[in-house]
């Protein structure tokens, strides 16, 4: 199911749009892992070889549709704890899971995405005093209890996103990055650079990407091979 909020044509070759996928973690066909991705996995603890191994799983799978390629050849170099990356000139990618769901981003250019259950708990008036720059601050202070909540979840994914499109940490960059909701801008405080960005809710996710052409992704719902 394609949400239609850009391309919406077949996925076959590279699409000119970012293209993203909200899918079950545990949607993928494992057979399709290499021989490294399997090793990788064996080195992880119980817990994080599983999700290891259905997040690329899925990834493979749907990396296929858009390369005209099977699953098990799709040229993915994806260890734990690294972006996972095509071969050169094949486009980007990004990868984001969280409990049982798991977000994809693929563009021709450098993509972020990031992913939270939409009713996420969180400290959001901590967090926001002790990441957020003062003028965010000052833009949310007011805000009632949820909204505040909301608030803050919208903006931590979409600065976890950015930082991902650069491909920095998140220690070094976190309070680097302002979020501007009433006009939809991100930007970053440092060099001012200001990324194509999105951020919406579907089926209790909170996703975010970041990146060209990221204002109008063109998201699929995977959701319903749960």
């Amino acid at each position: 199911m394609s949400l239609g909020i850009g391309w919406d044509a077949p996925l076959t070759g590279a699409p000119q749009q970012p293209q993203l996928w909200l899918a079950p973690l545990r949607g993928g066909d494992l057979s399709s892992l290499s021989a490294l991705e399997w090793g990788w996995g064996e080195a992880l603890p119980e817990g994080q070889r599983q999700r290891y191994w259905h997040s690329r799983a899925v990834l493979r799978q749907q990396l296929a549709t858009v390369l005209g390629l099977g699953p098990t050849h799709v040229p993915l170099h994806s260890p734990p704890g690294r972006p996972p990356h095509l071969d050169e000139g094949l486009g980007w990618i990004s990868l984001s899971h969280s409990g049982e769901g798991l977000l994809i981003g693929y563009s021709r250019q450098p993509i972020g995405v990031d992913l939270e259950p939409a009713g996420r708990p969180l400290d959001a008036a901590g967090l926001m005093r002790r990441f957020y720059p003062v003028a965010e601050q000052a833009r949310l202070q007011g805000l009632a209890r949820e909204d505040l909540r909301q608030a803050v979840l919208t903006s931590w994914v979409l600065k976890e996103a950015a930082i991902k499109w650069r491909q920095r940490s998140l220690a070094a960059e976190l309070s680097q990055w302002s979020y501007d909701d009433s006009r939809g801008r991100l930007h970053h405080l440092g060099d001012g650079v200001q990324p194509d960005c999105r951020s919406a809710v579907h089926a209790g996710w909170r996703w975010a990407a970041v990146g060209a052409g990221c204002s109008r992704p063109n998201l699929h719902s995977l959701l319903s091979l749960r």
